[in-house]
């Protein structure tokens, strides 16, 4: 999936390099995530985007499927690290 927050995504706040996002858009999961479905934009889950995911969220997904595989989360997203 990818993770995004910037002024033209469905991010919180709604700005460019913010010290703190609390919500941010996730698009294109490779799989089916249950955990995101609230935010589902009513498409196919998988060529779709969700918007305004809460950040606890996203960090939650992120464990759960083993961690980031490349990039970083935006700023205000913690990073959980799964254990093997």
């Amino acid at each position: 999936m990818s993770v995004q927050a910037n002024e033209m995504a469905y991010c919180s706040p709604r700005v460019n390099d913010a010290a703190r996002y609390t919500a941010a858009e996730v698009g294109y999961p490779s799989e089916y995530e249950p955990l995101l479905m609230e935010w589902c934009d009513g498409g196919e889950p998988l060529n779709t985007v969700y918007g305004w995911v809460p950040a606890d969220r996203i960090s939650l997904v992120c464990a759960k499927h083993g961690g980031v595989v490349s990039g970083e989360l935006p700023a205000g997203i913690p990073l959980i690290k799964a254990i093997k």
